[in-house]
């Protein structure tokens, strides 16, 4: 007499939009979400992944974490993480401690520091970038600093190549 209609009631956009980003690879099985319509001023730390779709004015801190900033994304400011990805723009130093990667998307004005890095095609960059400053500083410390000193016919009298030598202790090449 009575039958029961089993309806299935469609899942709203903003609920799959949740879920999408909810199951956006994290390494602790959360990712917060700034949404495009956000923006925050000041520092921001944590314990799971960050998503920047929005804007940020501060320092990102987030050492054992991932941090994606999106096509929208507008980032001011220094970031320090495990795994950074930028596909927006950024305007600060960024620390990757494991990698930093830009996509064809990304506008980053700042120094990078990471192990690794990569720099998709048409990605815009400036400013520079430190693949192992540990090795940088090891490196100049072992070797030994040869000078290399030109003579030149502006050199002022009483300067020979003999006294810097005898005066600094540095080998001299008077090519």
């Amino acid at each position: 007499m009575f039958e029961k209609h089993k309806t299935t009631k469609p899942e709203s956009s903003h609920q799959d939009s949740f879920r999408a980003s909810a199951n956006a690879p994290a390494s602790s099985g959360r990712a917060a979400v700034i949404g495009p319509g956000i923006h925050i001023t000041g520092d921001i730390s944590g314990d799971e992944d960050l998503i920047v779709e929005g804007k940020i004015d501060g320092k990102i801190r987030l050492d054992a974490h991932q941090v994606d900033i999106g096509q929208s994304g507008l980032v001011n400011a220094d970031i320090t993480a495990k795994v950074i990805k930028i596909s927006g723009e950024v305007r600060g130093d960024v620390t990757g401690t494991e990698k930093v990667v830009i996509s064809s998307s990304g506008n980053v004005h700042g120094n990078i520091v990471a192990p690794r890095m990569t720099l998709e095609d048409g990605a815009i960059f400036k400013g520079s970038i430190d693949m192992d400053p540990g090795e940088a500083v090891l490196g100049k410390a072992a070797k030994p600093v040869n000078k290399v000193i030109e003579k030149k016919a502006g050199t002022p009298k009483g300067i020979t190549t003999d006294k810097v030598k005898e005066n600094n202790g540095y080998s001299l090449n008077s090519g």
